[in-house]
């Protein structure tokens, strides 16, 4: 993808069908959905791609263990739907991307034999919800059996523990392959373009979008049919922009992460901690060589720049050295980062809203026709864009819905992916094999466009630090293929080194901003 490229196709196109507003995942998979329907779409951001919510997520793909724990506690037919198709979309986010997507072991350590027997059936039941999108037998493990698994956790009272499947993704290049998919088949792609203010007919409905190229500090104006909201914790200034009328809906949660190095705890399986002291769940993840320990859940304020807090490391740090025995304290740690979660408030009175499950809801504003899609998870990004494509047919068009084939659509990277290939790559252009394996893991079927960077050019072999596989050719990548066009968004949101190792990351700044100086184009 290449912004000068996106720009000009604006430029050619009357009116679009759709405008999509938030680069998220929920905005790239409606793009790519109605791009797959045949509609003419534009998609723009603020800022960045997955800048926001999306990229600072726990990494994983899961069905929700707690929303199965509600289901049955309190007989909620509604949960256990969520539960049901979030577990069918998690098979579908694998398949569908297995370059950026892995299945998880999970164990979940269990210090008396109540819990142990409990935590067996609800994950038993958790297994059996699955069905054929199953992606791994749960089991029970004797005390001896956890300690095999997971070495470093702590002995003195452990009696068992359970063992379960979900998935784990790369989320800021998930969302990066959904977009990338739905610009091959004809969706514009636009990233730093700010909404400024829309235009309306003489019946209130929006028409036109004014447009802040913020890199480039002009503005322009887009028609199309319908507009959509997709910015998450953003929703209702969007929505007020539309019509300022409409009552605030959004409540945003916090959750903060820190990052560990792999060495505390050397294997593939992570660690659920089932319930923390103030009722929350909380992972200590193997993720890309290091360790993600997570999540908080707290309210706050909305904020376009939510960063780790201080007072925030103890409590992380309180439940590692809980479940590790080594204690780890914070020097330890690489990295961290938060996020904040977009939560739905009670429906607009004179809008029509439609739920597919509880958890995300689709509103049209009757006044100015914006569609709002709030709420909602990263697993279930696929059926949110599904329901608001829908819903425009069924609501604005007065049509049936074309078809949705999103669910067996292979993404960005995916056709032809074998990750095996790497050995061919690491023997023809002569890299060590640990980053022939980390460009199949980022890149999929355009690792070798990346290496072909160096046929020209050797030195771009290098690494950009020897502590980590990322090697400069990846910088160009990103900046001619990949639509990055900052030093944040190659090293927090392309490469991820931002995510594992702040440090690092920090000293590599200047090396990136004269790579954009040099290969933009």
């Amino acid at each position: 993808m290449n912004r000068k490229e996106q720009l000009r196709k604006i430029s050619t196109i009357a009116q679009f069908d759709l405008c999509i507003i938030g680069g998220g995942a929920t905005g790239a998979g409606i793009a790519l959905d109605a791009s797959l329907r045949g509609l003419k779409v534009l998609l723009i951001d603020k800022y960045d791609f997955a800048g926001q919510t999306t990229s600072k997520s726990t990494k994983l793909i899961h069905g929700g263990v707690r929303y199965l724990e509600q289901a049955v506690k309190k007989l909620d037919w509604e949960q256990y739907k969520m539960v049901q198709k979030s577990l069918h979309e998690r098979d579908t986010l694998i398949k569908n991307a297995p370059h950026l997507t892995r299945p998880l072991a999970l164990l979940t350590p269990c210090y008396s034999w109540i819990e142990g027997i409990y935590l067996t059936i609800g994950l038993k039941l958790y297994e059996w919800i699955a069905g054929n999108h199953g992606i791994g037998a749960s089991k029970w493990l004797s005390r001896k059996e956890a300690l095999k698994t997971i070495p470093e956790l702590k002995k003195e009272h452990l009696t068992s523990a359970v063992l379960y499947y979900d998935g784990q993704l790369d989320d800021a290049r998930y969302c990066l392959a959904i977009l990338q998919k739905a610009e091959t088949l004809g969706a514009t792609i636009l990233n730093y373009a700010e909404a400024i203010r829309f235009e309306k007919d003489s019946q209130g409905k929006l028409t036109t979008l004014h447009i802040n190229d913020t890199l480039n500090e002009n503005t322009f104006l887009v028609q199309s049919k319908v507009f959509i909201n997709a910015t998450g914790p953003f929703a209702d200034h969007v929505r007020k922009m539309a019509n300022p009328k409409l009552k605030p809906r959004m409540k945003v949660s916090r959750g903060a992460h820190i990052v560990l190095p792999a060495s505390l705890m050397k294997n593939e399986t992570a660690i659920l901690v089932p319930k923390t002291d103030d009722g929350r769940v909380l992972f200590i993840i193997p993720w890309q060589d290091h360790l993600l320990v997570g999540t908080t859940d707290e309210e706050d304020k909305l904020s376009e720049n939510p960063a780790l807090e201080q007072y925030e490391i103890p409590y992380l740090l309180s439940y590692v050295n809980r479940y590790l025995e080594k204690e780890v304290n914070p020097a330890e740690i690489t990295s961290g980062f938060a996020g904040q979660r977009p939560l739905l408030g009670k429906a607009e009175k004179g809008s029509d809203t439609k739920s597919l499950v509880r958890d995300h809801e689709v509103e049209i504003d009757k006044n100015s026709q914006l569609v709002s899609i709030m709420g909602g998870k990263w697993t279930t990004y696929r059926l949110m864009a599904k329901d608001t494509i829908d819903q425009i047919y069924e609501h604005l068009w007065q049509q049936i819905p074309a078809d949705c084939t999103s669910e067996h659509q292979l993404l960005h990277g995916a056709e032809g992916y074998r990750f095996d290939d790497w050995e061919k790559l690491s023997a023809q252009y002569q890299v060590p094999s640990e980053v022939a394996q980390h460009l199949m893991k980022k890149y999929g079927s355009f690792a070798e466009k990346v290496l072909k960077l160096t046929d020209n050019q050797p030195e771009l072999k290098a690494l950009i630090h020897p502590n980590h596989p990322f090697i400069k050719a990846e910088i160009v990548y990103t900046i001619q293929e990949e639509m990055a066009m900052t030093s944040k968004d190659i090293l927090e949101r392309r490469l991820g080194l931002a995510l594992r190792d702040a440090k690092v990351a920090k000293e590599s700044e200047e090396m990136v901003e004269s790579f954009l100086v040099q290969f933009s184009r």
